[in-house]
């Protein structure tokens, strides 16, 4: 199950559950379109590709809700 994270790890803007502009790697890293395009949508993390995030329907956030865990880079980046 996908944890949905919050924000992006770089910028720390806030990405909703329900958020187009959120991309993910294939271990969950979670940044912002921007930040992503910036790094040419490979994770800093891994090295992998960033694609964009699935939205979770709204009624299976009720059973399983998103994260509210904030990761965020302090350095940023």
């Amino acid at each position: 199950m996908l944890e949905l994270r919050p924000c992006c790890e770089c910028c720390a803007v806030d990405l909703p559950r329900a958020s187009r502009l959120a991309m993910i790697g294939s271990f969950e890293c979670t940044f912002c379109h921007d930040c992503a395009q910036e790094m040419l949508h490979e994770c800093p993390n891994c090295g992998g590709e960033l694609v964009r995030r699935p939205v979770r329907p709204a009624e299976k956030l009720l059973k399983n809700p998103a994260s509210s865990v904030r990761i965020v880079k302090p350095a940023g980046c």
